[in-house]
């Protein structure tokens, strides 16, 4: 099988011919490890992509204090200020656009791609190159993440409890760029559109499910529409404890999700997506795991996750992050372990 067809088969609950595998091109990682990141990757290839088009990142020289120091002010398309103290890894917000809802009227979103000219051609020439071989995802689409980030996070929820008019308006302003954007990628090329929100802590969900199928739903709803229609596959990322609304991911045909794992019970999980043929991606934890556990508690986890999910079977792939932090030790596991499984 080619790249593209494995993930194909994993999506569609087939048994490929080796476990699938996906790299995320982290800046962190690649920043912290360097080169032998990209040798490992060459050595234990994925189905996404070429690991020689990843970029070693690093901060620019002006971010950079003579001590060594990195702290860069960086302004986003929604108008967003952001500081970065360290590199690749989410800042926090210092100037939001719609801390007042006086800004509201006058708030544009960013422009989306056009799809024509020599510009658009030369991108949609490239997707078809790409998938020559590889699987294609792109994007991410979000709304509560745009909402928290253009306003206040706590009276973003205070708004959403209220129902007020503003946090409607400001819904459906995201909605329709991500339609937008969404339009773009199918005309482009694309294999699979990203989608993601986290709406869970670490035990529930931030929202009640009413609030949640009052107000997100329906938009994600529209959202989806254009992706099925084109016979594209929907993906759905979220952090922490999402049970509640993954029924209604699959009442939405999404056909993959992307879960943190170390919050549910591994069979239980495993039993909700064959049952209901959505595949999984497979993302061994961060936080302890990669950060503080040795390669031993890896390779287990590896081959853990490999026998709860039956990967050889279909319906699930690994995703590898690697963030700043990582004892490469750890890494070196991590990739090895999900090669012995490829047969590499």
């Amino acid at each position: 099988m080619l790249p593209r067809e494995r993930i194909f088969a994993a999506l569609d609950f087939k048994r490929p011919d080796i476990v699938p595998v996906e790299y995320h091109p982290s800046p962190a990682g690649t920043h912290e490890h360097g080169e032998k990141l990209r040798d490992l990757w060459l050595q234990y290839p994925d189905d996404f992509g070429d690991p020689r088009e990843i970029p070693m990142a690093g901060p620019a020289p002006e971010w950079v204090d003579s001590e060594g120091r990195y702290r860069e002010l960086r302004r986003d398309e929604w108008g967003v200020l952001w500081q970065h103290l360290f590199f690749g890894i989410a800042g926090h917000p210092l100037e939001r656009p719609l801390d007042d809802w006086a800004n509201l009227d006058r708030f544009a979103p960013p422009p989306v791609p056009e799809t024509q000219g020599s510009e658009f051609m030369q991108e949609r020439d490239r997707a078809l190159v790409h998938q020559q071989r590889y699987f294609l995802k792109s994007g991410w689409i979000s709304l509560f993440e745009v909402m928290f980030a253009v306003r206040r996070f706590e009276d973003v929820l205070m708004d959403l409890a209220s129902d007020t008019a503003e946090i409607h308006q400001l819904a459906d302003l995201i909605t329709g760029y991500q339609l937008r954007t969404i339009q773009y990628l199918l005309k482009r090329g694309v294999d699979a559109i990203q989608l993601g929100d986290d709406f869970g802590t670490q035990e529930a969900m931030m929202l009640s499910m009413k609030t949640w199928r009052r107000f997100f739903k329906p938009r994600f709803e529209l959202l989806l529409k254009p992706i099925l229609e084109a016979g594209a596959k929907a993906f759905f990322h979220t952090c922490g404890r999402g049970w509640d609304f993954f029924d209604d991911l699959v009442e939405l045909g999404v056909h993959a999700i992307w879960p943190q794992l170390n919050v549910y019970d591994p069979s239980a999980l495993r039993s909700f997506c064959r049952d209901n043929r959505v595949a999984v991606a497979l993302h061994p934890d961060r936080g302890d795991l990669m950060t503080r556990g040795k390669p031993e508690d890896v390779r287990r986890e590896v081959y853990r996750l490999a026998e709860t999910f039956s990967v050889a079977d279909g319906g699930a792939w690994f995703y590898v992050e690697i963030d700043a932090g990582f004892p490469f030790a750890n890494v070196k596991a991590l990739i090895e372990t999900i090669g012995e499984l490829r047969g590499l």
